[in-house]
Parts: structure tokens; sequence; C-alpha cells
């Protein structure tokens, strides 16, 4: 590790709280103990699992526990806690916690050496009403299930489904889906939603070209420079970009995968200590999608980021700890991207972002980068090298 060895504790047992229990706070958790194994870490997390949530499309052909990890789990194999609790995190909030060096949760005062703030992203709200569902529905009930659900409502012969999003998350579902009617035999269409005149717009033009080729091979609907506006019982309705004019169009159901809010971002210094108004907070990192490093290092709000953050956040917080405080900046660059279409298919980059691989060895990288997390879950083993 970069400077660990520099790491010389001052303190036997630091008492450390991480607010989320995601991919940062998981990854964050499992670095602190691996350097100081008698840590006493507390976990404060709304749910009672961990959710691996950049797998849920795969529900569609693997349960959905394989994709949950309880928090009493966790505690068993790490020996940490987990306190069921959602906190409300303001710049107020964060000051007096600085200040007080202890958070009240449920009239139960916790005081702490440091906190990691790893609570992820706000999803956009938009209304869901209508048969309409979103990410967060897939945290609870498997894919099938909740297709079977809305297709028993049928009252069309060959009825649409309508997918909001040609992002990362949005084409996976895409593609998955269309996948299970297929070995389900089951009568239906599909068709994507785009509010951009290509899909995957953030990365390079090969992702795009691959992902419409292979959707018009599938037979789903496209409908690029298009907003959702409504979604109305057994209508859709829809806004051109261009002409501002609005249509509706048969839709059985609606599935919203229309991203993050970039409103609820914690402003970060290169070390991952929360800065407000040019102010450092001492005791108190962030990681993962709610934070924003000020630095070169990659701030994308994916899986990847969220576990550099969470080692580099866990590691400055044990430094912060040291004699010799020697901190470590966020550098890390994201080494590539892959985004699944469905089992067998699926496209990315590796090392260099025009490079797209597409096919059996983007799906082999893709498997790669995934068991790494499985071994720091199930294990605390960390491979990730570089």
């Amino acid at each position: 590790m970069i400077f660990l060895h520099f790491y010389i504790p001052i303190r036997k047992q630091l008492k450390i709280v991480i607010i989320g229990g995601g991919y940062a706070g998981i990854t964050a958790l499992t670095t602190l103990l691996h350097f100081m194994p008698d840590a006493d870490i507390t976990i404060v997390d709304p749910r009672s699992k961990h959710i691996k949530i950049t797998h849920l499309h795969e529900t569609f052909r693997h349960p959905l526990r394989d994709f949950l990890v309880p928090f009493s789990v966790l505690e068993k194999r790490f020996g940490c806690r987990h306190i069921c609790a959602e906190i409300t995190i303001t710049e107020d909030n964060i000051w007096q916690w600085q200040n007080n060096k202890s958070i009240t949760i449920h009239e139960e005062i916790l005081e702490f050496d440091y906190v990691l703030i790893a609570s992820g992203a706000a999803s956009v709200r938009v209304d869901r009403e209508n048969n309409v569902i979103d990410l967060n529905d897939f945290m609870t009930v498997p894919g099938p299930d909740l297709l079977h659900r809305y297709l028993a409502t049928a009252t069309q012969e060959k009825p649409y489904i309508s997918i909001v999003g040609g992002g990362a998350t949005g084409i996976q579902f895409l593609f998955e889906i269309a996948h299970f009617i297929r070995r389900q035999k089951i009568e239906c269409n599909l068709r994507l939603i785009n509010g951009n005149n290509r899909v995957l717009q953030q990365f390079p033009t090969g992702f795009s070209q691959y992902t419409e080729a292979r959707m018009n091979d599938l037979g789903i609907d496209f409908y690029p420079d298009t907003y959702y506006r409504e979604q109305q019982k057994d209508r859709i309705l829809l806004e051109s970009k261009e002409t501002k004019q609005e249509y509706e169009l048969s839709s059985l159901m609606t599935l919203l995968f229309v991203g993050n809010r970039p409103d609820n971002l914690l402003s970060a210094n290169t070390f991952g200590q929360v800065r407000i108004n040019q102010q450092t907070m001492q005791n108190i990192f962030t990681a993962g999608d709610c934070s924003t490093y000020s630095s070169c290092g990659s701030n994308s709000m994916s899986a990847q980021s969220a576990v550099r953050k969470g080692k580099l956040a866990a590691r400055n917080i044990l430094r912060d700890s040291s004699v010799l405080k020697l901190f470590e900046p966020y550098l890390h660059r994201d080494f590539g991207y892959v985004v699944s279409l469905g089992p067998t298919d699926a496209v990315g980059w590796l090392a260099v972002e025009n490079s797209v691989v597409s096919g059996i060895p983007a799906l082999l990288i893709k498997e790669l980068v995934e068991s790494q997390y499985d071994l720091l879950l199930a294990a605390g083993i960390d491979t990730y090298f570089l």
C-alpha cells in the first residue's frame, strides 16, 4: 500500500461510524479491519441487507437472494455493528458531529473518532403511480415476479413494456428483460425511451453502435431524443425533444432508470475529508456516489469509483490517527467499464477508453471485476492492487 508502511498507530482501537452500507461503506469496513482488526466500527444503514445493486438486473436469471447479504451476517463475519436507521445529512449536522465527536441515533449517543459518510446518491424523484416501477422495486422483489404482476393485468394480446433511460442501468435491464421474455415465450414488445440521440451517451460511440445493433436484432423499438412525461394506465405520454410535441403510445408498464440527483453531493479534498465553506472536517470523511473529490481521480458514479474511494478514505482515516499523518491523495482513474447486454453478451472498454471490446471478452472482464468485490465481501480479501 502506498505510504501505509509509515502508518504508526497511536491508539490501539478507533471508534468509527460508517454511514451507508453500500460498496464504498463495505470496502472501507474491510480495509479498516485489515489494518486495525480491533477497530470498533458501526455501520448505519436503513436497510437490513447489503445490496449488490449493480447486479439487480440479473434477477431475471438468478434468485434475488444471491445479491443480498444481511447485515447480521456481516456483523458476525467482520465483528462490526449495524444500526438500522436513516440519518439526515446536512451541513449543519456535519458541523455538529465534527464539534461534538458524536452522533445521536434512536436516542443513543454514538461517540466516534471518525465518521465516513458513504450514503450514496439520491435517485431522481418521479411520479411512480399508474404501473411505474424503478430500481428500488427490484431491491425487494425479483424481476420475474414484478413483470408477471403487471403482465397478468394485460388486456392487449401483445402489450408493450416501456423502459425509460439509455444509461448503463437502463440498458442492462432492457437486455435482461428481452432475453427473459424470449426464454419464457412471453408475447410482449419492448421499447426504449431515451432523452439523448444515442444510448450510453457517456461512453464512446462504439458502445452505442454495438448496443443499438443488438437492440435491433432483438426487435426492440428505440425512441431517441424523446422525453418521458408520464404513464397513464395503459398509455405512456412522451414528448419530442426537437418539436416539443407530446404524444401517447400504448404501454402496459414503464420501468424508470433516470439516474441520480447531483444535489446531495458532499465536497471533499483530495484525501477524502469533507469540506464545508472552505473548511476541512478533520474527522469526517466521505466516499462513494455521495462524494466528489477535488482531485484528478475519477468521480464517476460507479461501483468501481465507490470501491476505490472507500479504500482510500479508510486508509487516510488510519493515517490521520497515526504519528506521521502521511495522507494518500486520490488519483484513481477508471481502468475500464463493461455494460451487460444479457446473459451472453456485453460491451465495454479496458485500459484505453476508445478501445471498445464486446461479446465474450467483455463478459470475462466483467466477471473478473465482480469476483474481486465478492472476495472482499466474503472474506475481506483485497485483490485491488492497482
